[in-house]
């Protein structure tokens, strides 16, 4: 009489991919077993264990955390956004009230100093220098030529596209800062019209990291559009 022997069952151990695969497929298995959480322990940095339930909350209040600090972060971007829009609408009706080009002139000076901050500014326009003996705007204001030499340094900036912020040449600051150059960390150039067709802004911080190329220019776009329609009044 012959035996068959019955097919033994070989038993795979279960792998770390079949058990995050069945907890993924059925996310209320703690919630049927809910005695489970309090009996699995987890590694601590500090050598010992916690129980997972610990765990889940010490990543809930390290997220909450991090939720807290975009929150402020938001809202101090919007703090700032709203100081800035009131400091343009300022300007703006400064520069509407403005009667003639000594008022426009003294108008945005006060803006650059009082209003945004800067430790040193300079409004270039480009004109026949002789056609202006009669505004005063000290070392604020200068008219040169377009076509003048002084303004070499200035060819990639004088034919680009929108205001620009970071370091500059030795040579632009002194053109711009004259005396005060060394003082000079970082400058924003902000063109008046396509081009800088009227001529353009700098706006020189004593703090290197004031202005820097990966900065937002809308704000410094808005005030050359501004400054910009405001000349070609007169």
């Amino acid at each position: 009489m012959s035996t068959q022997r019955k097919p033994e069952f070989v038993e795979e151990p279960l792998s770390e991919e079949a058990v995050h695969d069945y907890l993924e497929a059925n996310p209320d298995f703690f919630e049927r077993h809910r005695a489970l959480l309090g009996q699995l322990e987890l590694p601590h940095g500090s050598g010992g264990t916690v129980s997972l339930v610990e765990r889940q909350v010490a990543m809930l209040r390290q997220k909450e955390l991090r939720l807290q600090r975009q929150l402020k972060e938001l809202i101090n971007v919007a703090r700032d956004n709203d100081l800035l829009a009131a400091k343009i609408h300022k300007l703006c009706l400064q520069l509407l009230a403005a009667g003639d080009l000594q008022a426009c002139v003294s108008a945005v000076e006060e803006a650059m100093r009082a209003g945004f901050g800067a430790d040193h500014s300079i409004l270039v326009l480009f004109a026949d220098p002789t056609m202006f003996d009669d505004i005063e705007g000290g070392r604020f204001f200068r008219v040169i030529d377009r076509e003048d030499k002084a303004l070499g340094p200035f060819d990639t900036f004088l034919n680009g596209k929108g205001p620009r912020c970071g370091q500059v040449r030795d040579s632009q600051k002194a053109f711009l800062f004259r005396d005060a150059a060394e003082e000079i960390g970082s400058v924003a150039l902000v063109p008046l019209g396509s081009k800088s067709e009227l001529g353009f802004m700098a706006i020189g911080s004593h703090d290197a990291d004031r202005f820097h190329p990966g900065m937002s220019i809308d704000f410094l776009a808005r005030v050359g559009d501004l400054v910009a329609g405001a000349l070609k009044r007169y």
